[in-house]
């Protein structure tokens, strides 16, 4: 592609996303003009993907220890005990602009590097979820990238064979030209079983494992630190391409190469490919290294030292390798028809060596390509704050029954079922609770034992407060979890913002972060993973701040866990938490005044603990049937979902007579919950209730074929059948997708 003595303009450095004073930098690092090769290095090492040059100042402020935390973040997926033995390794990472250029691809391979992440360490996957924004339904393209996402994520994740149990979907005009896939793995293992990736000892084979190395996903990292413009499209040669089968099958010879004790050291082939995998590898183990290219299996023919180092072919790994293992180790990859390759060594020198056809075409520093790479203190600013919107100056509906079918049929609260049918979330037998409800719930090892997971973030909120924003972010995930019956262990996050050289961008970043640091600390849910995208913008115009939230709960017995649908006829529902009909920044708002505007509803972190142990208590102890929180759309579409998921209708008496009806019934206050339970039992929940000091309120029963709505004075405002709600509910996705 490129000779390796080509002379270094500043084309070719800009070209590479670096600025001319990183590049001043690295001629006073080398003390010469990089070879070709070193410059694609530099450039795959420096970028945003890989170094975290924005963000690792304020990543840093986050809490990651915790009693169960073993391994937190900076390796390739984090790792927490959950008992017996066992730990989970999980992460969450974006795929965002791969997929917007090639949405089937861009989302595939996400998919499968979040699993790579999982098994490098030692881990069998066992669930996934991912986290998908798109553009306005109207716009052009939306379409056709949610048509190939959708399919990327099952296509790979379902011919790997792992559930993909959670996950959230929706849409916004500012993600137009900026899709968010994130996708998130979680795994098991033995705790005396993780396998790192910091290389030990001086003079050990380094091992390339799995696929062939090809032209595919060229400069996808550098790509993935740069904003979008109009010709997006010509970047299409740096999405990678996947082969499910192929890493299924690696996986397999992983976890059995595990076993003979011949790895000390293992690093999935990611960002920046082979460059990534081995800097990093060296540097965290205070080691230097050599290449051989000539030693990489490669699928290609004629391809350069530049190519191979930064190629993002997919299904790979670098290893490095106990010598007295070697046969036993060859023999594992050779039986499952797999590439095993010395293709270096470790050395004690400190440099990053890379030679091919005899001739040297790298001789970095290897610490500062990896551990030094430029750390920016960004200028901030802080958002400004937006007024707090009364629930009296927001118009009421002319007909409350119209406005919960207008809410429940848009497309950000309808049905999932056209997403949700395309990935296989039985595969492997153990799933418990599917995409749907508050969180997905597994069975480990047969029982009882599981884990739930979620996925949640409400960027409205964090671009009109960011800090309130990443606190709610934190809380939702907290009573997801709690919802279902699990304790909420340990966080991964997926930071997805705009271009950080912005200083509105960057005081978003750093607001969010600050209110994500604190639900943390205040709920004891550590962050143990997680990954940074910046740049996201297209033409200047940035995505909103969208910082995902991958939780894990852990549950002591699956059987015991609860559903979000109603069940019995007669049983009480009871409110729990405060209303104050708060109106700013929700979906009510938007969708039936058509404004986005004030400020979002507080967290209050002291009661969301309170309130999610009270509910989870309840669950495990058997007191409830179901349970459901509160958040977009509020009460109401808490019930409709929750009739909607029972095939059952309720009678709901609303319980104020203060606050207007749609403030009561489309009010997005946090720290709320629904749950239902046995009228004998109303009165135990109720007593629970007062010593706990949650507020727990009957607003009706369930029963019919109705949800009706009435206010406390008796007087009727609504009366919609389940049928029409579920004919309203499952309408619009199908009808959005069959357009073309």
């Amino acid at each position: 592609m490129f000779n390796n003595h080509i002379a270094i303009t500043p084309d070719l450095v800009r070209d590479h996303g670096l600025k001319p004073d990183e590049y001043e930098r690295i001629l006073q690092l080398i003390g010469r003009p990089p070879t070709m090769t070193e410059l694609g290095i530099f450039s795959a090492m420096w970028n945003e993907h890989c170094s975290y040059k924005s963000s690792r100042l304020w990543l840093k402020t986050l809490p990651t220890k915790g009693e169960r935390v073993i391994h937190g973040p900076g390796e390739n997926a984090g790792v927490v005990d959950i008992g017996d033995g066992d730990v989970v390794v999980f992460k969450m990472e974006s795929h965002n602009h791969p997929s917007y250029i090639e949405p089937y691809q861009g989302a595939a391979t996400g998919v499968g590097g979040i699993l790579r992440d999982v098994f490098t360490m030692g881990a069998r996957p066992i669930a996934a979820m991912n986290s998908l924004r798109f553009g306005s339904p109207d716009h052009p393209r939306t379409q056709h990238v949610v048509s190939g996402v959708v399919a990327g994520v099952g296509g790979y994740g379902n011919s790997f064979g792992v559930p993909t149990v959670g996950g959230e979907v929706n849409f916004h005009p500012r993600y137009n030209g900026n899709c968010l896939v994130n996708a998130f793995a979680a795994g098991i293992a033995k705790a005396d079983g993780i396998f790192l990736s910091e290389a030990k000892g001086v003079g050990l084979p380094v091992v390339y494992l799995g696929s062939k190395t090809g032209r595919d996903g060229m400069g996808g990292a550098t790509m993935a630190s740069a904003e979008f413009d109009d010709d997006s499209d010509e970047k299409r040669p740096t999405v990678q391409v996947g082969d499910p089968f192929s890493e299924k099958v690696l996986l397999e010879a992983c976890l059995e190469l595990m076993q003979t004790g011949a790895v000390i050291a293992i690093q999935d082939m990611g960002a920046a490919g082979l460059t990534c995998s081995a800097v990093e590898m060296g540097a965290k183990g205070n080691l230097g290294l050599e290449l051989d290219l000539d030693k990489v299996p490669c699928r290609e023919t004629h391809m350069s030292a530049y190519e191979m180092m930064l190629s993002e072919s997919q299904e790979r790994m670098l290893m490095v390798l106990d010598p007295a293992r070697h046969a036993a180790a060859e023999a594992v990859f050779v039986k499952w028809g797999l590439d095993f390759a010395v293709v270096g060594k470790t050395t004690d020198t400190l440099r990053f060596v890379v030679t091919h056809h005899g001739e040297v075409m790298a001789d970095l520093p290897i610490k500062e390509l990896g551990d030094e790479a430029p750390l920016y203190d960004r200028p901030w600013v802080e958002t400004p704050k937006r007024p707090v919107i009364a629930a009296a100056d927001v118009p009421a509906p002319d007909d409350l029954g119209d406005a919960l079918l207008t809410l429940i049929s848009s497309p950000d609260l309808c049905s999932r079922r056209w997403v949700v049918e395309q990935y296989d979330h039985y595969v492997m037998g153990n799933t418990v609770q599917h995409p749907g409800g508050d969180a997905g719930v597994v069975r480990l090892n047969g029982g009882p034992k599981g884990l739930a997971f979620t996925a949640d973030v409400t960027p409205r909120y964090c671009e009109a407060d960011p800090y309130e924003g990443g606190k709610q972010a934190i809380a939702e995930s907290w009573r997801n979890l709690s919802a279902v019956g699990s304790l909420p262990i340990a966080v991964t996050d997926n930071l997805n913002f705009g271009n950080p050289e912005r200083p509105e961008i960057m005081g978003q970043f750093v607001g969010c972060l600050k209110g994500i640091g604190d639900a943390c600390r205040a709920l004891d849910y550590p962050i143990v993973s997680g990954n940074v995208s910046l740049y996201n913008e297209t033409n200047g115009q940035a995505i909103l701040p969208t910082p995902t939230i991958g939780g894990v709960g852990l549950i002591a017995d699956v059987e015991k866990t609860v559903g979000l649908g109603f069940r019995g006829a007669g049983e009480a529902i009871v409110l729990i938490g405060d209303t104050t009909g708060w109106l700013g920044q929700s979906i009510y708002l938007r969708e039936i005044c058509g404004r986005e505007e004030g400020a979002p509803p507080p967290v209050d972190l002291a009661q969301e603990k309170r309130h999610g142990d009270f509910v989870r208590d309840l669950v495990t102890a058997g007191k409830i049937s179901a349970a459901h929180d509160l958040s977009d759309g509020g009460l109401g579409i808490a019930l409709a979902e929750m009739a909607l998921a029972g095939n059952i209708g309720a009678a709901i008496t609303l319980p104020d007579t203060v606050l207007p009806p749609h403030a009561l019934l489309f009010g997005e206050d946090q720290g709320r919950y629904v749950v239902t339970v046995a009228a004998a039992g109303l009165e135990t929940l109720r007593a629970a209730a007062k010593a706990a000091g949650v507020p727990a309120t009957v607003v009706g029963a369930v029963g019919g074929s109705e949800l009706t709505v009435s206010a406390l004075t008796g007087a009727s405002l609504c009366t919609i059948s389940v049928q029409t709600l579920r004919e309203r509910h499952e309408a619009w996705f199908p009808a959005f997708m069959g357009a073309a």
